[in-house]
């Protein structure tokens, strides 16, 4: 097969520094750096956006017989880039630590997303004209959660995900899927094995990866010339807005603006054409990306619209990031004010969920099972197992209906329609939910 392959830009100068994500895709991590620098621009960091003291990795579950262990913890401090205004936190562990054989995330275990999943594929086949003729490919592919949907109406399809069991849970559901972290030599590979991709996806990774040159150089080597890629992540602003400071966390390197991945992309030689704002996950942005040479996708009004928003808003000043620490703190005071008071009255409360954006959330505000009993989770790869750090035990759900606690607590509170909808015979017994973000709300 001859595959026309375009040459990769070279990256701007950056401190290079040590790298792990939950879902990274990305090549081996290099030595830390003694200072820090943006890992897009290299421009030294010198703007603090929040600081969250030190926690453990979030995604790494304890097991029973290591509860006694001690576990590392890292300093979780958000810095915003001066220059390019990209807030992201300093990298310290190998990816090879995060992707072990029993990694514990698996997309599917929530029906909305699949519903999302569903609802982004029959847009998206109806919109470029995909079809059996074509080919795409997903970039942190997880267990084929979306993949499947496209092998449904016949399109030829294609993983990478690094997680060897997650790529398993794919490929047992007839998706041929490539464990390998994803960057330029990576492309350059399946580009020449595969061929190169008519629609490249990349579904909340991009915020994963912390070489994110290597990452975004990757993306035109593996897309055709006139293909489309799709990637949707967190938006910045949300975040600001929501006081979502849970999302903070070690396996999330970077937390974006349009503006700013404008920047990236363009540096690449990729154009964003078009954006939708979507209700995902507190609040995310769905980009469409082309080759700068191809004129075929003319850039649409939506994302000069959005771009002008977020600079009115703010985004190019520092005092935009500054004053997100103070919400922060009295976020925490205000969780650990609900957990004193119902505690001290008597009442029970149990958490439902084992996210990473939970383990965020407790470790900061210092609450274990003084304040929480324990937490449910439908991934039945996370029973029996404890939170990092808190050591919170996690049960299945059904946990909560034999022990009828006074409130529970959602942990994933991008989920609380979906969760409150499977679990609502909780007021069977007058048993109320709880959510912490954006303050605390007590749902009837």
């Amino acid at each position: 097969m001859s595959v026309s392959l375009p040459s990769a830009s070279a990256a701007p100068a950056r401190p290079l520094l040590l790298g792990k994500a939950r879902r990274l895709l990305t090549s081996s991590p290099v030595p830390a750096a003694a200072e820090p620098g943006c890992r897009f621009c290299g421009a030294t960091l010198r703007t603090t956006f929040v600081d969250l003291g030190t926690s453990p990795l979030c995604e790494d579950l304890v097991r029973p017989e290591h509860f006694n262990r001690a576990e590392p913890v890292y300093p979780l401090h958000a810095r915003v880039c001066g220059q390019c205004w990209l807030v992201q936190v300093g990298d310290f562990v190998r990816p090879e630590d995060i992707f072990r054989d029993e990694y514990p995330y698996f997309s599917s275990f929530s029906t909305s997303w699949l519903q999302h999943a569903r609802r982004y594929t029959d847009e998206v086949t109806a919109r470029f004209g995909i079809g059996p003729a074509q080919r795409v490919v997903e970039v942190a592919s997880n267990d084929g959660y979306l993949l499947q949907y496209f092998l449904e109406k016949g399109v030829p399809v294609l993983g990478i995900e690094p997680a060897g069991n997650v790529a398993d849970a794919a490929r047992a559901r007839g998706i041929e899927t490539i464990s390998k972290f994803f960057g330029r030599k990576t492309a350059r590979q399946v580009a020449l094995s595969h061929g190169q991709a008519d629609l490249l996806i990349g579904n909340n990774v991009l915020a994963h990866v912390p070489d994110i040159n290597d990452f975004v150089g990757g993306l035109p080597i593996l897309l055709k010339a006139g293909g489309v890629i799709t990637m949707e992540f967190p938006h910045l602003l949300r975040l600001i807005e929501g006081r979502q400071f849970d999302t903070i966390y070690h396996e999330h390197f970077s937390y974006l603006s349009l503006y700013t991945v404008e920047r990236i992309f363009a540096h690449h030689g990729l154009t964003v054409f078009d954006v939708q704002e979507l209700p995902t996950h507190g609040g995310s942005l769905r980009i469409f990306a082309r080759h700068a040479a191809d004129a075929s996708q003319p850039v649409g009004e939506r994302v000069g619209e959005l771009r002008r928003r977020e600079i009115e808003a703010g985004v190019c000043t520092e005092a935009f990031y500054t004053g997100f620490a103070e919400t922060v703190k009295q976020a925490k005071r205000e969780l650990l004010q609900f957990l004193i008071e119902a505690k001290n009255a008597g009442q029970t409360v149990v958490g439902y969920g084992a996210p990473g954006k939970g383990n965020t959330l407790l470790n900061y505000c210092g609450i274990r099972t003084d304040f929480l009993d324990y937490t449910v989770d439908a991934n039945p790869h996370k029973h029996g197992l404890y939170l990092p750090g808190t050591r919170i035990p996690i049960y299945p759900p059904e946990r909560i209906r034999q022990t009828r606690p006074d409130f529970v607590l959602i942990l994933p509170w991008n989920l609380s329609t979906e969760i409150r909808q499977q679990m609502a015979d909780i007021h069977d017994w007058g048993g109320r939910f709880v959510v912490p973000i954006p303050k605390v709300t007590v749902l009837d």
